[in-house]
């Protein structure tokens, strides 16, 4: 593969100043320090860029706003500075998703920062529809981008700024809900806690402030037999299968010990609300 520095590969590049960047970045507490050389070598467009972002990742700054895009479900996704990088754990989120769904399903992903779940989920299955709604606007921004032409995307609180039209017309809600409890957010790495939008990370005191208003709104929209997917952690499953079950959601569990995933699954059986009515 050749770099975006021209005439010189990837491999010549790293021989010249690789050894001096991988001591940089282990030096700044960078794990897989080899393979983020390699990934900043082959995104830079010159010396001068690289040396930029070998200096931006070094002072903190999430590889993924560094490069400008994440890997997700085999998809390269745009991310812009200060929106949540999606983690691998959601993958797992996605690969349950799919599974639950036929061609041609309308499918809303809330809190849905890059976009990358509505992506991932398109690509798994065709969508007649796709809606993807964040409150954060560099996160609407970044989505919009990475969502033309195969998705709407609102910026508004939860299920606020949809069509009254889709209201028990929707598939699948997929969300990546905040859910660290305000009193941890101050524990988590510095990566996250100092360069992702707090509203993404902080799901109230015990983490599921989100999590139940979610919960609570998903009848209204998912048509009889749709299924709302929230990633959660395994200490929270109790209060957070509870929630569902609560709002006539037939709560069902799914986890990955090999990617460190817990996915709550729930079934719409409540009675199909009517256009207009308050949920």
């Amino acid at each position: 593969m050749r770099t975006r520095f021209g005439v010189l590969d990837i491999d010549t590049v790293l021989d010249r100043v690789g050894s001096d960047i991988v001591v940089r970045l282990r030096a700044a507490g960078c794990v897989f320090a080899e393979d983020e050389a390699r990934l900043l070598a082959e995104t830079a467009s010159d010396q001068a860029e690289l040396d930029a972002m070998v200096s931006q990742r070094v002072a903190g700054l999430p590889l993924e706003h560094v490069l400008g895009w994440a890997q997700f479900c085999g998809l390269r996704i745009a991310v812009e500075p200060g929106v949540f990088v999606p983690r691998v754990r959601t993958e797992f989120l996605i690969a349950q998703a799919a599974g639950l769904i036929q061609p041609d399903a309308v499918a809303l992903d809330l809190c849905c920062g890059s976009g990358a779940m509505g992506m991932a989920l398109a690509a798994a299955v065709p969508l007649a529809q796709l809606h993807a709604v964040d409150i954060d606007e560099a996160a609407v921004r970044c989505a919009t981008g990475n969502l033309a032409g195969s998705g709407t995307v609102y910026r508004g609180d939860l299920y606020e700024p949809l069509p009254q039209s889709l209201r028990a017309r929707v598939d699948i809600v997929i969300a990546n809900v905040p859910y660290v409890p305000s009193g941890e957010v101050p524990l988590l790495p510095a990566e996250a806690r100092l360069h992702e939008a707090a509203v993404a990370l902080d799901g109230g005191p015990d983490g599921l402030d989100v999590l139940r208003r979610v919960a609570a709104g998903a009848p209204a929209w998912l048509r009889p037999g749709g299924h709302l997917l929230i990633e959660t952690s395994e200490r929270q499953v109790t209060l957070a299968t509870a929630a569902f079950a609560e709002h006539g959601l037939r709560p069902q569990l799914a986890s990955s010990e090999e990617l460190g995933s817990t996915v709550i699954i729930g079934t719409n059986a409540s009675v199909t609300h009517g256009v207009g009515e308050s949920l």
